[in-house]
């Protein structure tokens, strides 16, 4: 296991899928945690079966950010990880989205991420013994090889990567020890692919069977990448991307 004994971390969209196993993976490795969720119920009941704080948050909400990061510093003195991992899909073409839709999922998927980042920076700016932490962005292999079924998601999660690249930077050349680096999952088996197989009979065999490794990934096989990006075993790693995806990235589209 990686330690993270003594470290302060909010997870945010932790109520199920990959924030959910995150937040657990967290916790084992003996950080304390601050878990984030529109969805109360789901949200309190992770969060107590593994001994986080829970709080109720819409990441679109950009001025409950710094109440957010405050909870955590007031509670525990300081701040060392987030996992900006809340996002949502809306499964719309660029002939069908509306600008309804396209606002909500930028709002949600990359504005709620900056205001993370920079309420985050704030905080981790001045940690007791100076400047550290390290932030988590959660992107998508629709990132690289994009759907043609929802636009907005995909290039709001393409924009996470810039976003990610750019903190990172940002804090290097300012002199902060603050890292930020991007992890990208592929098919993975949550409850918004479960939701979807209601709909479509099949589904998870079908995606499952486009992957290298012929099986959807467990998101605690996602949350063990983001433990290590969090932990003090890469601090040379930042502005890095990290694909947990099973090969299906890597494999030619005619095999």
């Amino acid at each position: 296991m990686i330690n993270l004994s003594g470290k302060v971390a909010i997870v945010t969209g932790c109520a199920s899928g990959i924030g959910a196993a995150t937040l657990r993976r967290l916790r084992a490795d003996g950080a304390d945690v601050l878990g984030t969720d529109v969805n109360a119920d789901w949200g309190k009941d992770v969060c107590a079966e593994a001994g986080a704080v829970f709080a109720s948050q819409d990441v679109a909400d950009f001025a409950a950010w710094d109440r957010i990061v405050s909870q955590a510093t007031d509670r525990w003195g300081r701040l060392d990880i987030l996992v900006n991992n809340a996002g949502t899909v809306s499964s719309l073409s660029i002939e069908d989205v509306t600008d309804e839709a396209w606002d909500r999922i930028y709002d949600i998927n990359i504005k709620g991420t900056m205001a993370g980042c920079r309420a985050a920076i704030a905080a981790m700016k001045i940690n007791p013994g100076g400047s550290s932490g390290s932030i988590i962005n959660i992107s998508s292999t629709s990132a690289i090889g994009a759907l043609p079924s929802d636009v907005a998601y995909c290039s709001s999660k393409a924009a996470v990567r810039a976003l990610s690249k750019s903190v990172a930077t940002h804090c290097a050349k300012a002199g902060y020890n603050i890292r930020c680096n991007t992890v990208i999952p592929g098919a993975t088996d949550t409850n918004i692919l479960t939701q979807a197989e209601n709909d479509v009979p099949g589904l998870k065999q079908a995606v499952a069977a486009t992957v290298p490794l012929n099986r959807l990934a467990d998101p605690a096989e996602t949350a063990a990448a983001i433990a290590f990006l969090a932990s003090d075993e890469c601090l040379y790693m930042t502005g890095s991307e990290m694909v947990v995806d099973g090969a299906m990235m890597s494999i030619h589209p005619g095999f």
